[in-house]
């Protein structure tokens, strides 16, 4: 596929560093809506499929993927096990949106929904800016299980 200048248009992958890459995909699928990677063609399961590469069970959480459901289309996002925890503040993040379209005090009630929701999955809040602040509709700062930033928008 190309763009209209000509140049090849490339698909993107979103990479976390985590320490439980099981729990991260499962907070980031409710999250976005996203769905678990399924096992690749011919396994009904994960764990048949990571027997059959001979991956040992101390190792099965080390990577996990989430993709869009069916019929949608967005990046898949990737979870690998790393040793060094999170130290400093991310210098990329995902703006969820979560209230598009919206503005003022309906903006925010929506951003606040999905705020609650999100903080019953393990996140927490970290920020908020009202309507006006910082040149914006509004918006939510808020911190996934792990401690990575991300914004409701």
């Amino acid at each position: 596929m190309t763009d209209p200048t000509g140049d090849t248009v490339r698909e993107v992958q979103i990479t976390f560093d985590c320490a439980d890459p099981g729990a991260q995909a499962e907070f980031w699928a409710a999250a976005l809506g996203y769905r678990l990677q399924p096992p690749p063609p011919g396994f009904d399961t994960w764990d048949a499929a990571l027997d059959s590469l001979g991956v040992p069970a101390d190792r099965r959480n080390d990577r996990s993927a989430i993709v869009p459901p069916e019929g949608a289309s967005g990046p898949r996002v990737f979870f690998q096990r790393v040793p060094e925890g999170k130290t400093a503040k991310n210098r990329v993040h995902l703006d969820v949106r979560a209230a598009p379209g919206l503005e003022g005090e309906a903006r925010m009630q929506r951003l606040g929904e999905a705020r609650d929701r999100l903080v019953a999955l393990g996140a927490r809040e970290t920020g908020r800016f009202e309507p006006g602040e910082e040149m914006s509709g509004g918006f939510i700062v808020m911190s996934d299980p792990e401690g990575n930033e991300f914004c409701l928008d």
